[in-house]
């Protein structure tokens, strides 16, 4: 375990410095941010055993109501993993089904509570983009302050959704709800 203490840092710094980038740089825009901010909230996350089909099943991203991150998430995702899944992304439309999916994004301002409800029953970690995120049950919800995106977390729709979140993400959220949204 000697080297625990600098990948905690390591990783610290990760999640700081991306919450710390301007959502709307000449260089980086807010889609890339979230693209980044999503496939590495897959890596501090615990799922539920029946997540995954098989131990080499895909590491599924949907989207849904979003082709500016979808199509960042694509260009991220060629070679990469999470743990021994493959990482693929499905964009989605309203009344995909959502088996499969492990983490779904689901943007626009009103996240639809039996969308949310059903991905969650389905294994998927729900992450969504709007001020009624995690009032409709999301387990993150990005949020935009001064330019910069950041996100905060519902521990409790976590638990029910049976998702165990790193403290080293909750470190770097921009608020931790114990209970409720």
């Amino acid at each position: 375990m000697k080297g625990a203490p600098a990948r905690w840092l390591a990783a610290l710094w990760v999640f700081a410095s991306l919450a710390l980038v301007p959502a709307q740089s000449a260089d980086v825009s807010e889609s890339s941010v979230k693209a980044a901010f999503l496939y590495k909230f897959a890596g501090y996350v615990e799922w539920p055993s029946a997540a995954f089909a098989s131990p080499g099943a895909p590491f599924v991203i949907g989207v849904m109501r979003d082709d500016a991150v979808a199509a960042e998430l694509e260009k991220l995702a060629p070679g990469r993993s999470i743990a021994t899944h493959p990482l693929t992304v499905r964009r989605l439309r309203p009344g995909d089904p959502v088996r499969g999916v492990q983490l779904l994004f689901i943007a626009g301002d009103e996240p639809d509570r039996s969308l949310v409800a059903a991905a969650q029953q389905q294994g998927a970690l729900v992450v969504t983009d709007s001020p009624a995120g995690l009032a409709a049950g999301a387990e993150i919800n990005f949020v935009l302050a001064e330019d910069h995106v950041g996100f905060e977390v519902s521990l409790a729709a976590a638990q029910r959704a049976g998702h165990r979140i790193s403290s080293r993400m909750l470190a770097v959220a921009r608020r931790v709800v114990q209970r409720g949204g």
